[in-house]
């Protein structure tokens, strides 16, 4: 089944106009809150949500994999460093128009996908939520013929600032090239904002640092998500530096929209580092809802998420309220037999993050293939 079509977030989609009686709902939530509060634990009405789980949110930063492809074909260090880059710049541009939050995964949730491409190579998803409190979302993604892997966390804190929310993207990504050993990426996000939740016009903005970085090759790049001022500036512009980080020799800068055209510039000359409005989405594969787990994304919030397509936001509400009132029951039946939850994919490490449970993946990128489908789509679930 082909993924479902996107909308570029291009300039004008982040606003959202919001009725009276929506708008009277959202201040009757936050008039429960003190500024600063934490909005995590605070059920929010369902028209603020984009049909989908965070879960698969997470699959837009795999939607452009010949970005990260290509860097392991490219021998000049620095290029393969500015060739990360790029593919974390790439992923923020797919959103649904207005501001719009994902679902939040529930305790055990899992979310499974492939890609297939041109070349006739594959890759491969799992993403899980492995805690509730607080939310914890890691996922994984493989695809041993191009030799990527990528490992990351999610844990996001989200507060409330007055006329605006924030979700602080706290956690890490680790990119890994795996024909170049030791050399890893590691991305951390910025944050993300959604303003004028009282009063004016809703919108959405990115804010704040963040960084890619690799060690091994002494290479940073320092990003700076902007947000717009009150009299200057524009929104979703973006402004970096890759420098190196033994001497902080700036080599390249970095500036543009992530929502539209991002440049790279060096020695006063300026390149185009991506381009969301001809970027291509790779679409991705899934099983039929019907075949899929009762605790696998699309089906798990299948209902919800068709009562949101028809705008019928009291059996949005309903639908929404059953899948957390069975998740509540659960966590109570599991402590009250002083059981815990275990992951089914992944376990935590000695650095407080997680790592998958897959091991010992085999240096054959086919028999190392056919480790992964085996690992993701036949693991079974633990019982606790």
């Amino acid at each position: 089944m082909a993924d479902p079509n996107k909308t570029l977030a291009l300039e004008g989609d982040d606003t959202e106009e919001v009725d009276e009686g929506n708008r009277s709902i959202l201040m009757d939530i936050i008039s429960q809150l003190s500024k600063g509060g934490d909005l995590h634990r605070v059920t929010l009405p369902t028209f603020v949500l984009e049909p989908r789980s965070m879960l698969e949110r997470i699959t837009d930063f795999m939607s452009h994999p010949e970005i990260l492809f290509k860097a392991n074909h490219l021998e000049d260090p620095v290029e393969r460093f500015v060739a990360i880059t790029r593919y974390f710049l790439s992923g923020w541009h797919i959103k649904p128009k207005g501001v719009k939050k994902p679902y939040n995964p529930i305790l055990g949730e899992h979310f499974r996908t492939k890609w297939t491409f041109d070349d006739g190579t594959e890759a491969f998803f799992v993403g899980e939520q492995v805690s509730h409190h607080p939310p914890i979302s890691v996922y994984y993604y493989a695809s041993p013929e191009n030799n990527v892997s990528i490992v990351g966390d999610l844990l996001p804190k989200s507060k409330f600032l007055g006329n605006s929310a924030a979700t602080l993207m706290q956690g890490e990504i680790k990119v890994s090239l795996t024909n170049r050993p030791g050399e890893d990426y590691m991305i951390t996000m910025p944050n993300v904002y959604a303003r004028g939740i009282l009063f004016g016009t809703m919108l959405m903005e990115l804010g704040d640092a963040a960084c890619v970085k690799c060690p091994e090759l002494d290479l940073i790049c320092t990003l700076e998500f902007k947000v717009k001022g009150y009299f200057t500036g524009t929104y979703n512009s973006i402004g970096g530096k890759i420098k190196r980080i033994s001497t902080g020799e700036v080599l390249y800068d970095i500036s543009g929209k992530w929502s539209d055209e991002i440049y790279i510039t060096k020695r006063g000359i300026r390149e185009t580092l991506f381009d969301a409005k001809t970027a291509k989405i790779q679409p991705k594969t899934l099983a039929p809802e019907d075949k899929q787990e009762p605790n696998e994304s699309r089906r798990l919030w299948s209902k919800l998420t068709a009562a949101l397509k028809v705008n019928n936001q009291s059996l949005a509400t309903e639908e929404k309220s059953k899948v957390e009132d069975a998740q509540r029951a659960r966590s109570k039946d599991r402590e009250e037999r002083g059981e815990v939850h275990v992951p089914r994919y992944f376990e935590p490490n000695s650095d407080d993050g997680f790592d998958i449970k897959l091991k010992n993946l085999s240096s054959d990128p086919q028999e190392a293939k056919k480790q992964i489908v085996d690992f993701i789509f036949n693991t079974p679930a633990p019982t606790a």
